[in-house]
Order: C-alpha cells, then sequence, then structure tokens
C-alpha cells in the first residue's frame, strides 16, 4: 500500500463534533493523520446546542478511515482548558503539531436573519462572536508556540466566504470575516518561523443540521431540492463536510504550503488545484455556481 501522505502528522481540529469540523477530522484521518477532536459535546453530556452528535463519534469515524482519533473534551472559550489541551499533546507527542484547524462556531441556533443587529438579541450576538473569535484565537495562541518551536506548521482558520463583503447579518458577518483576517495577520507574524496560515470555507454545506432543516437524511439528500423550503433550489450544488475535509488534507500534504500563506481559499477551488472529489463522487463547485446566479 502506499504511504498515506498524513501518515505521522499530528493535527488537532477544534470543534470537530459536528458540520464541517467533523469531516475535516476524518479526511485527515483518511489521510493517515493522528486526530485530536475536540469539542464540547460528548456521549451523555451534550453542549447547549443539544445535539446527539459527540467528539466519540468524530474520533471512531478517524480511526475507521485509517488514521487515529483522539477525543478530547474542551470548552475553547476557557483559556485553561485549552492550555491544558496544547500541555497533553506536547506530552503525547513529544512537542509535535503539525496542523491546527480552528472550527468552533456554536452560532447557528444565535443568529437571527432578517432582523437588524439594533433589534436582534445583544447577548446571542456578542455570544457568537465568543464562540468564534474567542475560541480561536486562545486555541491559536496556545497551538502556535509547538509549530514555531519547530518551524513547521499550518493553522487553519475554517469560515464562510473568502472575501469582507456583507453576509446578511451583521453579527454573523463579523463572526465569519474575522477568521479570513485572523489567517492573514497570524500568517505575517508566523512567517519567519516557518508556519503558513490560511482560511478556507466550503460551499453550501450539507452538515447534519442542514439535512434536518430540509428534512432528509444524506441517503436521499436529493429529494430536498424540489421540495418549497428556502433556499432548496441552491442545495442541489450542496457538499458534504468530507469536501472541505480533503481540501485541507491537500493543503496539510503540500510541501509548498508556505506559498499560500495569508490566502483565504475555498474547497471548490482547492479541488480544481488538486484534484479530489467529495466522497459521493460529485465535484460541487459553489464558486461557479454563485457566479451563474449572481450571488458570488
Amino acid at each position: 500500500m502506499m504511504k498515506k501522505p498524513l501518515e505521522g502528522k499530528i493535527a488537532v481540529v477544534a470543534g470537530a463534533t459536528r458540520g464541517a469540523g467533523r469531516g475535516i477530522a476524518v479526511m485527515l484521518g483518511e489521510a493517515g493523520a493522528t486526530v485530536y477532536c475536540t469539542g464540547r459535546s460528548v456521549r451523555g453530556n451534550p453542549s447547549d446546542l443539544n445535539r446527539s452528535e459527540t467528539i466519540e463519534e468524530t474520533a471512531e469515524m478517524v480511526c475507521a478511515r485509517g488514521g487515529i482519533g483522539i477525543p478530547v473534551q474542551v470548552d475553547h472559550t476557557d483559556a485553561e482548558q485549552v492550555r491544558m489541551l496544547f500541555e497533553r499533546i506536547k506530552e503525547e507527542q513529544n512537542g509535535v503539531l503539525d496542523i491546527l484547524v480552528n472550527d468552533n462556531w456554536g452560532g447557528e441556533k444565535l443568529t437571527k436573519w432578517d432582523t437588524p443587529f439594533w433589534e436582534h438579541s445583544l447577548a446571542d450576538g456578542l455570544l457568537m462572536q465568543d464562540r468564534v473569535l474567542k475560541t480561536h484565537l486562545i486555541t491559536s495562541y496556545y497551538g502556535a508556540p509547538l509549530m514555531i518551536a519547530r518551524k513547521s506548521g499550518l493553522i487553519i482558520e475554517v469560515t464562510d466566504g473568502t472575501d469582507y463583503r456583507y453576509r446578511g447579518h451583521l453579527y454573523y458577518s463579523l463572526a465569519k470575516i474575522a477568521p479570513i483576517h485572523m489567517a492573514a495577520a497570524m500568517a505575517q507574524e508566523l512567517a519567519p518561523h516557518q508556519v503558513a496560515a490560511v482560511s478556507v470555507t466550503p460551499g453550501f454545506l450539507r452538515s447534519e443540521e442542514m439535512l434536518d432543516y430540509f428534512g432528509v437524511k444524506e441517503e436521499n439528500w436529493q429529494d430536498a431540492v424540489k421540495s418549497d423550503v428556502q433556499h432548496a433550489e441552491h442545495f442541489g450544488e450542496s457538499e458534504t463536510p468530507f469536501f472541505i475535509g480533503r481540501a485541507i488534507a491537500a493543503l496539510a500534504a503540500d510541501p509548498h504550503i508556505m506559498q499560500k500563506t495569508g490566502q483565504a481559499l475555498s474547497s471548490w477551488s482547492l479541488s480544481d488545484e488538486y484534484d479530489f472529489c467529495d466522497v459521493d463522487g460529485r465535484r460541487p463547485h459553489w464558486g461557479n455556481y454563485a457566479k451563474r446566479h449572481g450571488f458570488l
């Protein structure tokens, strides 16, 4: 068998419980990595999102794909818990950390669309920032020194979009645009240490929550395309969370990753560059689709 491109590499996926984080963790495992799958939801103790997915399930999926999955319950808004996570990794992996993925989000139920910011719950809007800006900053703060010490590594900010345009809601826009700038700013400060930082967006993500929204399962997701549910007409161009996972695995395996540092990238453009498909064999291209329909 051919050597897996990330065999022996150590990764942390912060926010690996579900959605893009789960897809990324599993595909890093498919490429051979050891993946610390972190999040708040564990068996018997879900987060306040009250969903069924857990970090243990994600770690098991990583193992099933050929990697090593290690679940660690972490609230990434708690600096001490994050510090302890990286102390554990430093001890268990001899100071090695190759890949850090910041995918904490948790803002789905906090966003009230079609509500101007001054009428929106301020508490929910601020909590949304905590769950993205605060968690990503804390996690990078404690993770980056392990990479700097070895002059090697990649930090990835997962977000929505590749530019700074308004995304239909002030609090949501801020939470999704900030990681793009985080990656660009970190890239500047990390460049002398040969550590790369980029942001990556999926297209229309066919996450567990989105499947629930359309009332379908992954096995029959295309049934939703002709429904009268809002945005169903665009669902046909959706991608599984594993598509961005394969994008990030390809980035992590690229020996010339420093040439991309600071950039805002997308699952579809990386599919064009690295020639990979989604796990269902499709090649969704949200960029081309969005341009044809006039909203990108």
